[in-house]
């Protein structure tokens, strides 16, 4: 299947990825990307730049030859009320807020509190996707968060990295095909996310694919496929250029 849209990725700004914003978006499109993201780490990040950066996105093109180009952010949530670390003053400005939890930010939980943080997040007006809800170090109850993605119209991700075997997330392989299977049930769609640290993996969703073709995951559920259907999700970016 051809993926249009890679929301997920991260530059040198974020103090441990390799690339270019420049040379990001030169990988998105080369690859047929219709719409390409940057969405750096906030600032509770280790090496994280500070909320100014965020304020400063708008310096960003619209677009990168005909590709769309969309400033977007990775927050953190930082606590088991799914607090984030970026000012409400700051995501209103953003195309998109991606919500994660990180171990440099928060303890886990049990499987009811992680989820809890997490669909608390999800009621956080700017929080349009979930990042990588798929780290066994993070148990989740996944149907109560299937159920709550559907009902506050919020992405759950699948994060092409977290099938890395180098990637420090743990049993992706086996978790997302769990929560794959509940979207389908509940008819939530899914985003799939890159994560890129370097831009050779910009657009690149071999492992996430796989997965998807393992379980037989219905395409109009994907919305990368369907980049009209993006707009859906994210209140605070305008499908014009």
């Amino acid at each position: 299947m051809k993926y249009l849209i890679d929301l997920h990725t991260h530059s040198v700004a974020g103090g441990h990825a390799y690339s270019t914003v420049k040379e990001n978006m030169e990988a998105a499109y080369t690859r047929g990307l219709r719409i390409y993201g940057l969405s750096e780490h906030a600032p509770a990040m280790p090496g994280g730049p500070h909320e100014f950066f965020f304020g400063n996105l708008k310096v960003l093109p619209k677009e990168y030859q005909d590709m769309r180009v969309l400033a977007g952010v990775e927050a953190n949530i930082m606590d088991m009320e799914g607090t984030l670390d970026l000012s409400e003053k700051r995501l209103k400005l953003l195309d998109y807020c991606i919500a994660s939890l990180h171990l440099s930010c928060v303890k886990p939980g049990s499987a009811a509190e992680n989820t809890n943080s997490l669909i608390k997040a999800m009621q956080n007006p700017y929080v349009c996707v979930i990042g990588h809800p798929d780290d066994s170090r993070y148990p989740l109850e996944y149907e109560r968060l299937v159920e709550a993605a559907k009902r506050y119209h919020v992405l759950l991700e699948v994060n092409n990295s977290s099938m890395n075997p180098l990637n420090a997330r743990q049993n992706a392989a086996e978790n997302i095909p769990k929560y794959l299977q509940l979207c389908r049930e509940y008819q939530a769609p899914i985003l799939l996310g890159t994560d890129a640290h370097y831009c050779d993996a910009v657009g690149v969703f071999d492992e996430a694919d796989e997965i998807l073709r393992q379980v037989n995951f219905p395409p109009e559920l994907i919305v990368n496929l369907k980049p009209e259907r993006l707009w859906e999700y994210l209140p605070n970016a305008s499908c014009e250029a």
